[in-house]
């Protein structure tokens, strides 16, 4: 049955190798138009972020595309199509299959678009949670998820992210992270590769106004 949904996905529009076009394509075909416009904004920040950090737009910019193409999958069957594709699947995300969906979207991204870049498949594969020792692509795919959420208004901590990202990007990095960890407690699941990258850069919370309540990570949460 996943064998045939893999067909299914990959033999629904011809794919040219152009990855805006066909993950446009592909999103627009599964009826995803909410992921479309989130993935063509988290694409868009993420090519400027790799401006202004010296790192590949081009590979950034696919890696924002695809990061949340796992959404043409039923989220009823992410858990069977991790484990019909060997894909390690953690305690954490059996208890909340939506993350996965990074995961998922990596194996996509190189068994059916035909990614074989590592760099752009590691910054889909982590883009919710991050993991320890991230790249810089890492980071940039994962702050352009977060600087272009898609909830609806504001994300409650975008100022100060932006006001981070004029410092460095491993700033940024530091007060995101810090940021959720003072909200773990709201969240379904601690991810361990997000509790590890949160360790790893310093446990000393960089001031953020959290008090709204508002989580993120909407993920463990909801479906891309």
């Amino acid at each position: 049955m996943i064998n045939q949904l893999h067909n299914k996905i990959k033999n629904c529009i011809p794919l040219t190798g152009d990855i805006p076009r066909d993950a446009s394509a592909i999103l627009t075909h599964h009826n995803c138009p909410h992921t479309l416009a989130h993935s063509a904004r988290v694409a868009a920040a993420a090519k400027r972020l790799a401006e202004q950090f010296n790192a590949d737009p081009q590979a950034a910019s696919h890696a924002g595309w695809l990061h949340d193409i796992s959404a043409v999958i039923p989220k009823s069957e992410w858990i069977v199509c991790a484990e019909e594709w060997k894909i390690e699947i953690l305690p954490e995300e059996r208890q909340a299959p939506v993350i996965l969906h990074q995961k998922l979207s990596a194996y996509l991204a190189q068994h059916l678009f035909g990614i074989t870049d590592l760099a752009v498949l590691s910054a889909i594969k982590c883009h919710t949670t991050l993991r320890p020792g991230a790249s810089r692509l890492d980071k940039i795919v994962f702050l352009a998820d977060k600087l272009e959420w898609d909830q609806t208004g504001k994300p409650p901590y975008k100022a100060e992210l932006e006001e981070a990202l004029q410092d460095s990007l491993e700033a940024a990095t530091k007060y995101f992270l810090s940021y959720m960890w003072q909200q773990r407690d709201k969240l379904l699941v601690i991810h361990p590769w997000f509790k590890a990258a949160y360790e790893e850069v310093g446990k000393d919370s960089i001031s953020s106004s959290s008090s709204s309540g508002s989580s993120t990570f909407r993920d463990l949460n909801s479906s891309p």
